[in-house]
């Protein structure tokens, strides 16, 4: 440790997987501050999960990806490839993060980036009255209750995925190969290829892709021992080399140097 280097401010998170009939919509919900000090930002690395999301931004100065973004309710796009999370002291923040495809369904459109939602737009989920109520709160459970609470109310069976993206996608998370979809299902290969564009911005392909390094991730987390030329071969990778490429290409960093 550097002696003349101020130490990181504390960082304070609480999540809830939601479950019950939420849990088909939701994969997590979140709340998180920084401890005011002089001592600087908090990083934090956000790995890509094909998923999308909204961030109640409590507070000025988070940045997403270099990109500062205003106090406000931020709409997220579709996760492709990892990025970078930096919050400032005593940033004040919560949120939803939705499972792959989910997020178009809710929002009816994708984001290209980052983006504060505009209050004239909001008529549809009164995201600003949350946004408000949020801010009254300190206390990261109650925020958690009361995003939760949001979620039931406004989230149904309107939302859910068409059974044919359904399908393919579980037949992804179980590494069929992407070109053997089709034999599987009552469309196309063309089809298939429309409704990933359409509900995750994505092709088939790239959404396996990162299944793989996430799955990858979330086992080298585990098993920080683990012998990588075996996490290759156990997750479908070619050889070594090739999950390193993989691993620069959607995590941002290589096997070696994701830590517990």
């Amino acid at each position: 440790m550097n002696p003349n280097r101020p130490p990181t401010p504390d960082f304070n998170f609480q999540l809830s997987q939601p479950s019950g009939q939420l849990s088909a919509f939701v994969q997590a919900i979140w709340s998180a501050s920084v401890q005011r000090s002089e001592s600087g930002s908090v990083a934090k690395r956000l790995y890509s999960d094909a998923g999308s999301g909204i961030i109640f931004n409590l507070t000025d100065g988070l940045s997403i990806g270099g990109a500062t973004l205003p106090k406000g309710v931020v709409m997220l796009p579709v996760s492709k490839q990892a990025t970078h999370l930096s919050l400032p002291s005593g940033a004040r923040l919560a949120g939803l993060r939705f499972h792959p495809a989910i997020g178009y369904g809710v929002m009816g459109r994708h984001y290209d980036k980052p983006t504060l939602l505009p209050v004239p737009e909001d008529h549809r989920f009164n995201l600003y009255e949350t946004f408000t109520e949020l801010q009254q709160q300190s206390d990261l459970n109650r925020q958690l209750e009361t995003l939760t609470r949001w979620a039931e109310q406004h989230l149904n069976t309107s939302h859910e995925i068409p059974a044919a993206l359904d399908q393919a996608m579980r037949q992804i998370e179980q590494q069929e190969l992407v070109g053997r979809i089709s034999e599987l299902s009552a469309l196309s290969q063309r089809q298939i290829e429309r409704l990933f564009q359409h509900r995750l911005g994505m092709t088939p392909k790239h959404y396996q892709r990162i299944l793989r390094i996430k799955n990858a991730i979330l086992y080298l987390k585990q098993h920080s021992e683990a012998n990588l030329a075996e996490v290759a071969q156990q997750f479908g990778f070619s050889d070594q080399a090739h999950m390193t490429r993989e691993f620069r290409a959607i995590a941002s960093t290589t096997p070696a140097k994701i830590s517990p």
